[in-house]
């Protein structure tokens, strides 16, 4: 009964961690088991009856008879003597089986006891949290922010399990207070000596992609496939998607009417600007709606090394490439090229300075259009030793200027 007793009191950890009484058991006699191996270095001896209706545990160490004085291993062998109290007929060589009581072992095996439990029943717990969040791997979880901390968030399931969103996930612009709802996609999960790490993020494509497949019905369905996503986090995307049903069209599907089926997933990112385009197999074509909202006059491809050159009207080059870049480093990642620009001109055809704020200082551009040059023919006909008699400009400034200036002429 004692045992029962000892055992009731560990049944608090059922109750704490959500654990079944028979799992609770078999821990229990594993925990059990490991103080036995500890205490006499061998628990072979020994059988443990756990009944988990009654939550009893039965504990029995078989031991053999010897001659009072033969005893070489206190734990395998009895000395005749000994067993006669517990059975009068036992004889030498035969096998005693007696009850071992947990309060008998000592108050400091129970204690190692419970710890070893206590360490077992986390270790099962950490097991099932960290299976449940593998299978998870790249599915969106809503969770609730308990801790705001410089350089992660924390946010707790509806388990209470922890969850992590570090700074490098998050969106620039995303502001977070304790209490606040977060959705997330689970991006790893790791083990940290045995406790399971869950790390989110909402900077991932991944998270863009499960978003649509959560606010538009078509990709949930299925008769919408994202193919590919690309994202500067909280700046821009761009996805490429593709419908199996002729008779749906994919993009217009996935905006809506004046963008009313996107808007929400724009929201939820910060108000990133999402480009989505129409996915084909055509090399050309794809890339050429990537670079929307620039219409390109010329393409050519070089697929042995991954590169595109790509030739535009010299107002349509600074669309191509987009604000500090973002628009053509998405389209090459989408499409898995490396683009270039180049600006197609006529023979006779002039070039606007401001065309090349890519590639010349703006303050450079001031000092030449301060002059009258608003354009590169302008420019490049006047001398190098004009041009810096009426600027404050170095000749070598100039020269690198002309140079750029007139490769764009030429091609």
């Amino acid at each position: 009964m004692e045992n029962s007793l000892i055992i009731d009191s560990f049944s608090e950890f059922k109750d704490e961690k959500n654990i079944d009484r028979v799992t609770l058991m078999a821990i229990i006699e594993e925990a059990f088991r490991n103080q036995l191996k500890k205490k006499y270095g061998d628990d072979e001896n020994f059988d443990i009856i756990v009944n988990p209706d009654k939550g009893d545990l039965e504990i029995w160490r078989n031991r053999i008879i010897v001659g009072d004085g033969e005893v070489e291993d206190e734990n395998t062998e009895i000395a005749l003597s000994e067993a006669l109290r517990i059975e009068p007929d036992f004889e030498i060589g035969e096998e005693v089986s007696e009850e071992v009581k947990l309060l008998d072992l000592g108050r400091r095996f129970v204690l190692a006891f419970r710890q070893n439990l206590v360490q077992k029943i986390q270790e099962h717990d950490n097991g099932i949290i960290y299976k449940k969040y593998k299978d998870l791997e790249g599915e969106i979880l809503t969770g609730e922010i308990h801790h705001v901390r410089p350089r992660a968030v924390i946010v707790y399931d509806d388990d209470q399990n922890e969850l992590v969103l570090p700074k490098d996930q998050q969106i620039p612009s995303d502001f977070y207070r304790k209490g606040d709802t977060l959705r997330a996609v689970v991006k790893d999960v790791d083990l940290r000596g045995s406790k399971p790490l869950v790390i989110l993020s909402r900077t991932s494509p991944k998270f863009l992609e499960k978003l649509f497949e959560q606010e538009i019905p078509e990709v949930f369905d299925g008769l919408i496939v994202v193919k590919n996503c690309v994202r500067e986090p909280g700046e821009k995307a761009k996805v490429a998607v593709e419908s199996f049903d002729d008779r749906i069209d994919p993009v217009g599907a996935c905006v809506g009417m004046k963008g009313s089926r996107i808007h929400s997933i724009v929201r939820e990112l910060g108000n990133e600007n999402i480009d989505v385009i129409n996915y084909t197999a055509n090399t050309q074509l794809y890339i050429q709606r990537a670079l929307s909202p620039a219409k390109i006059t010329t393409i050519n491809i070089d697929e042995e090394n991954g590169r595109a050159e790509v030739f535009l009207k010299p107002d349509q080059v600074s669309l191509a490439i987009g604000k500090r870049g973002l628009n053509i480093k998405l389209a090459g990642q989408l499409t898995g090229y490396e683009i270039d620009v180049y600006r197609d001109v006529d023979e006779n055809e002039d070039v606007e300075l401001n065309e090349f704020a890519d590639e010349i200082e703006g303050w450079i551009l001031d000092e030449l259009k301060a002059i009258g040059c608003d354009t590169a023919r302008s420019v490049l006909e006047l001398s190098v030793e004009e041009l810096a008699s009426r600027t404050d400009l170095e000749e070598e400034t100039i020269e690198e200027v002309r140079t750029i200036l007139r490769s764009e002429l030429e091609e």
